[in-house]
């Protein structure tokens, strides 16, 4: 791909900080009221709705086409003077975690709003639609699965999927989306032609320290990290705590510490080569300070770059914590969760952005992301790029998760600017 030299960098329309800043603020007060200092926000609740109806609002003040698909999934285009071109497109999510920070996933969306309103503003010309999207539940803190609305459209989830997911109080994905007025059964209609589309960005917040440690405003992803997502379920024998003899017990809270153990040991063992592994939470059954564990069930996130590593790591974590059990007389069960592959973005899109960033003015830097991305999917139907700004101190699902507004207006200028090469070049 030829890339002519843009014009001269002022010729780039510049973000704004303060209203990026203000449409953050509109999303972060739609909380779970006492749910801690942080943003609760879970997949398919009314909250999520009430944020995707904030941006649907905004995008439509703007002149755009509005619409929400058969997964929850909100859309927004602003038409191109070729109207059989495919569209170009940004966005991210506003689901969140737990008491979670303020800027995971909703930073990419406000940049997706702020995008629009530079190409109206200032009445920029684009060839190819211009489509920005909000997916739904993208986090997996609720069922287990990351990035449903983006796997429903990619294709990689299905109606008999839904049924298979739960939360923690027993609801099913299905029934979440028929809550909030989705028929699971129709989310087929909301699957993407890849002759629509011509390309996709993401603007996220890196969830990382690799971007401040180095000094860098912007990053370029060349690769997103592969997710296994197991849930071990322990079965010990709960008995009176001073009554048991250390040597007849058979102790499921203290199989299942032993098992977060090995799991911290196979993944800095392999971790030179990308490969991360977490256990994210643990519930432990009947919880009474007096009465010994019966049963604990431990939620394991194993994360690689290399999918053989990844799946290596995730095997050895299975095996060994089935050893343990065995060791300790408990009972031990592994139930797959989610199993995503490492995908590298393409080359030419990542190019793209980065000859950008030297248009106006800006060394990025060029890294893998970690954490799972509905980008990830969206790449299965369209070449997609991903563009990172800085996270301060690496912290993210964290109520004290936090990028300088103006690396967000600076990562926002490069998305707009990116956008409106692609439709150039495409």
């Amino acid at each position: 791909m030829n890339r002519p030299a843009s014009a001269h960098v002022h010729a780039h329309p510049r973000a704004d900080a303060d209203r990026l800043g203000a449409l953050l603020d509109a999303f972060a007060a739609l909380s779970e009221p006492d749910s801690g200092p942080g943003v609760t926000r879970l997949a398919y609740t009314p909250l999520e709705r009430d944020a995707h109806a904030v941006f649907a609002a905004r995008m439509a003040d703007l002149g755009a086409r509005v619409w929400t698909d058969a997964a929850g999934n909100t859309l927004a285009e602003l038409p191109g003077s070729d109207p059989t071109a495919p569209a170009i497109g940004t966005g991210s999510h506003l689901d969140s975690v737990p008491n979670a920070g303020r800027f995971d996933g909703i930073a990419g969306v406000a940049a997706a709003v702020e995008t629009a309103r530079l190409v109206t503003e200032h009445g920029i010309a684009h060839r190819h639609p211009l489509r920005f999207v909000v997916f739904a539940a993208e986090e997996g803190a609720r069922f287990g699965q990351a990035c449903t609305g983006s796997r429903i459209v990619a294709g990689t989830t299905g109606p008999d999927d839904l049924h298979e997911k739960h939360d923690a109080e027993g609801v099913s994905l299905a029934d979440a989306m028929a809550a909030v007025a989705f028929d699971p059964a129709r989310v087929g209609d909301a699957r993407w032609d890849p002759s629509d589309w011509a390309g996709f960005v993401e603007l996220h917040i890196e969830q990382g320290a690799v971007l401040e440690s180095r000094g860098r405003r912007v990053g370029v992803v060349d690769t997103i990290s592969g997710s296994t997502r197991m849930r071990f379920d322990l079965t010990g024998r709960a008995s009176h705590s001073g009554g048991t003899p250390m040597h007849l017990r058979a102790d499921a809270a203290a199989a299942a510490a032993e098992v977060v153990l090995l799991v911290e040991s196979v993944a800095t063992r392999a971790a030179a080569g990308g490969t991360r592994a977490t256990v994210g939470r643990i519930d432990v059954a009947p919880g009474s300070m007096t009465t010994i564990a019966g049963a604990a069930s431990l939620w394991v996130d194993v994360r690689g770059l290399d999918r053989e590593q990844q799946q290596r790591s995730a095997t050895e974590i299975a095996e060994r914590a089935a050893a343990v059990c065995d060791r300790r007389g408990v009972g031990f069960t592994s139930h797959p969760l989610a199993d995503t592959p490492p995908v590298p973005l393409p080359a030419a899109i990542r190019d793209v952005l980065v000859d950008t960033c030297a248009d106006l003015g800006i060394e990025p830097t060029v890294l893998a992301s970690g954490a799972s991305h509905d980008a990830q999917q969206v790449n299965r139907i369209t070449p997609t790029g991903m563009i990172f700004v800085p996270s301060r101190d690496g912290i993210s699902h964290d109520p004290a998760e936090s990028t300088d507004i103006d690396d967000l207006a600076l990562g926002t200028t490069v998305l707009a600017a990116g956008l409106l090469r692609l439709d150039a070049e495409l």
